[in-house]
């Protein structure tokens, strides 16, 4: 989409406090999570100001609040699911029929994703981490520890991205290229087999050369022997 146009409730934009100043609020650019994705995914927020377009939102608002929820309770409607259902087929075809204006023509303003968004990035959970000199973090009570092959210079007290994403899963990204990262206690993610290096092993016998084995065992000819056939062959 192209814009959203919402309420000023604190799930949309952060309360600003009441001794700060327009330029200080935009200066200190704080965006909760909503905000900010949808700053990552291009899409404009709007939020109501006029007391006609607060006016309405509160009105539907309280008609949900008050009718909803007695025609609930006559229903005897007591799980999620069948709360879903009479939505469907019973609250929302009533409330259609009463409210609903049909609508004069419809441009569809969508636009397609591209390869540039990352919208699993964007629909997470997240928050910003400092690096510490044991290239840990700490997130939700735990602390989480960046894999070996992913650490290089000048890490250390820098800010690393964690997002948790809806499925569940922690990924963090430093300066826009994802790291591994491991719960710390937790067994470490598998490593991939090393090929053994060569082993000399005339060299790795405690210190200990085994080339003369056996030199001083073996007959050799006498010192007079040798000489002539030194001589002979010379």
């Amino acid at each position: 989409m192209v814009d959203v146009y919402t309420g000023r409730a604190a799930m949309f934009m952060v309360t600003p406090r009441g001794n700060e100043s327009a330029q200080q609020r935009q200066a200190a650019d704080r965006l909760n999570q909503i905000g900010r994705g949808l700053r990552e995914l291009g899409i404009g927020w709007i939020p109501v100001y006029s007391p006609q377009a607060k006016g309405r939102v509160e009105r539907s608002f309280g008609t949900d609040q008050d009718r909803l929820v007695k025609q609930l309770r006559l229903a005897k409607v007591k799980t999620m699911q069948d709360a879903n259902q009479f939505l469907e087929k019973e609250y929302w075809p009533e409330w259609n029929e009463r409210f609903a204006r049909p609508l004069a023509g419809v441009t569809d303003m969508h636009r397609p994703l591209t390869p540039q968004i990352d919208l699993a990035a964007s629909l997470s959970h997240v928050e910003q981490r400092v690096i510490g000199n044991d290239y840990t973090f700490s997130f939700a009570g735990r602390r989480y520890q960046i894999g070996r092959g992913d650490v290089q210079a000048g890490m250390k007290r820098q800010s690393l991205r964690v997002e948790l994403r809806l499925e569940g899963e922690l990924h963090a990204r430093y300066q826009s290229r994802y790291v591994e990262v491991y719960e710390c206690g937790a067994k470490k993610p598998a490593e991939a087999a090393r090929a053994p290096r060569a082993v000399r092993k005339d060299h790795n016998a405690g210190g200990k050369s085994q080339w003369m084995e056996g030199f001083f065992e073996r007959p050799a000819p006498e010192l007079w022997q040798a000489i002539r056939e030194a001589n002979a062959n010379s």
